[in-house]
């Protein structure tokens, strides 16, 4: 650097030359402290910074290489300048045939940037109060990285053929069993007092004595639609353990909730857990396709990036390490604290919303992500047509009509106001069928849901004008659908958990 200070000085003034230079060594002494404290920056890093580490781990894979001459089949050549620039010159992809995690001799700056995003998700993970000793980045989605873990675990117990499941009504979270080769042994979930769903501990315990060593392991979820509460993943982990069965837990988004960390980690220290699988889009703000796995075992995980076959796609990893290098710690604080502030007045402005209509929040007390509202009077569209009949008869009959559409109208509406995420379970016996499984009322998590509901989610990167905008959109769409808001009725206007309290079952008035 001295020399060449010295030869542009003879071009352009020393003291700009200087300037210059030192600039590019600050980028250079920052780059230097990434891979010294493999954490996340204090602060977050602007984008020209970002830039100019990827360009500098770029080329020290050899495609970008002034000299290098491929001759073989798979050499980082890529025909499209437009799609090489999107992946930053970086094209040989992470690991090799046997393992995900093993450096990649063609490329040691990819490789070089994938060892550092482990290091930087996994202090994210601590901030959130996830401290494992292992963790790899897949660049697979939630349902695949999920059937990774058990044909990993297979290798142990090669005769198993069956997974606990603790339901959830969600596809992926099914196929992933049955893509895996294993037959789930569905665990219905236990209606609670207050109606919010919970794990029912004892019946996973009398399959798995009925079961024995046929058992793979046992799959529970913590993030999840409410009114569904997350697992007892504590308690399962203690079966678990006592009966020398794997337990995986899917914690697609609960990276985000400080007390879904803790109910983890309690887990992890009470019992057996073997595999925790987390979204990275749904985490970190990332395009989808990629996910994080973590266990309290490295060689659980050192098994698990060895089932790998081949190489894997670049993109999930460098897309989480510009994102983490840009949200920098204080970003990352600042985004989950955001997140719960945001969530709060989500359930305070449904809350008085739905006791405006005499709907009310359905309990889910262990659930700070998402919030379900009843739609009990959309149930019964004839009997709600004929309340506050002074007021339907003022709003004409374009507003008695859509209030016998029913609860999915209701979605549709939102929807075609720019709504999305927002989901309507409408009460319902009927079966749906995936793969060979019949469950009936989909989407409830249970058999017996006692009245059509929607949920709605606060997850990273939601802001209190969103929640704002969905909540007025909400109103007019209630407002059409809903003959006359019955507030003044005695009874109604009741905040979460107050009718059960007072003897009110789902559904009733």
């Amino acid at each position: 650097m001295e020399k060449l200070e010295d030869e542009a000085g003879r071009l352009v003034k020393s003291t700009y030359v200087r300037q210059g230079l030192q600039n590019l060594a600050s980028r250079q002494q920052l780059l230097k402290i990434l891979f010294t404290h493999k954490k996340l920056p204090a602060t977050g890093w602007d984008d020209s910074t970002i830039e100019f580490a990827l360009t500098e781990l770029a080329t020290m894979d050899s495609n970008n290489f002034m000299s290098n001459v491929g001759v073989g089949e798979r050499e980082g050549r890529v025909y499209s300048d437009l799609v090489l620039r999107r992946h930053y010159r970086m094209s040989h992809g992470i690991g090799r045939s046997g393992d995900i995690a093993e450096v990649q001799p063609k490329a040691a700056g990819s490789s070089l940037l994938y060892k550092l995003v482990v290091c930087l998700v996994q202090h994210a993970l601590q901030i959130s109060g996830l401290t494992f000793p292992a963790c790899v980045v897949l660049p697979l989605a939630t349902g695949m990285s999920l059937s990774m873990t058990f044909l990993t675990l297979r290798w142990a117990n090669p005769q198993a053929k069956y997974i606990i499941w603790s339901r959830i009504d969600q596809k992926s979270c099914f196929k992933c069993m049955r893509t895996a080769g294993f037959e789930p042994l569905v665990v219905e979930l236990l209606q609670a007092a207050d109606g919010s769903l919970q794990t029912d501990t004892a019946q996973i315990q009398a399959m798995l004595e009925r079961h024995g060593r046929s058992v793979l392991c046992v799959l529970t979820t913590t993030s999840c639609f409410a009114p569904r509460q997350p697992d007892s993943v504590d308690a399962v982990a203690k079966l678990c353990q006592a009966h020398g069965v794997g337990h995986v837990i899917n914690n697609a988004y609960g990276v985000q909730s400080s007390a879904i960390a803790k109910l983890v980690m309690r887990a992890s220290a009470v019992g057996r857990v073997d595999y925790v699988v987390q979204s990275t889009d749904k985490n970190f703000q990332v395009p989808v396709g990629g996910s994080v796995v973590v266990s309290p075992d490295k060689d659980c995980i050192k098994r698990l990036s060895a089932m790998y076959p081949g190489r894997a796609s670049m993109a999930p990893a460098l897309d989480l390490f510009v994102t983490l290098l840009s949200m920098g710690e204080q970003g990352y604080r600042d985004m989950l604290a955001q997140r719960q502030r945001v969530n709060e007045v989500l359930v305070e402005k449904l809350g008085g919303l739905a006791a405006t209509y005499g709907e009310r929040l359905l309990p889910s007390p262990r659930n700070d992500i998402s919030v379900a509202v009843t739609l009990h009077r959309l149930d019964r569209p004839a009997a709600a047509a004929g309340e506050g009949s002074a007021k339907t008869e003022q709003t004409g009959k374009e507003k008695s009509k859509d209030a016998q559409k029913g609860p999915t109208f209701l979605g549709a509406m939102l929807f075609q106001r720019g709504v999305s995420g927002c989901r309507v379970v409408a009460k319902s016996a009927a079966v749906t069928v995936i793969e060979g499984h019949g469950f009936t009322c989909w989407g409830s998590h249970s058999d017996a849901s006692p009245c059509s509901y929607f949920t709605a989610a606060c997850a990273v990167g939601t802001t209190l004008e969103d929640v704002e905008t969905f909540v007025a959109r909400l109103e007019k769409v209630m407002q059409k659908m809903y003959p006359a808001p019955p507030a003044a009725q005695k009874g109604q206007g009741q905040g979460l958990g107050q009718g059960m309290e007072q003897g009110q079952g789902l559904g009733q008035d």
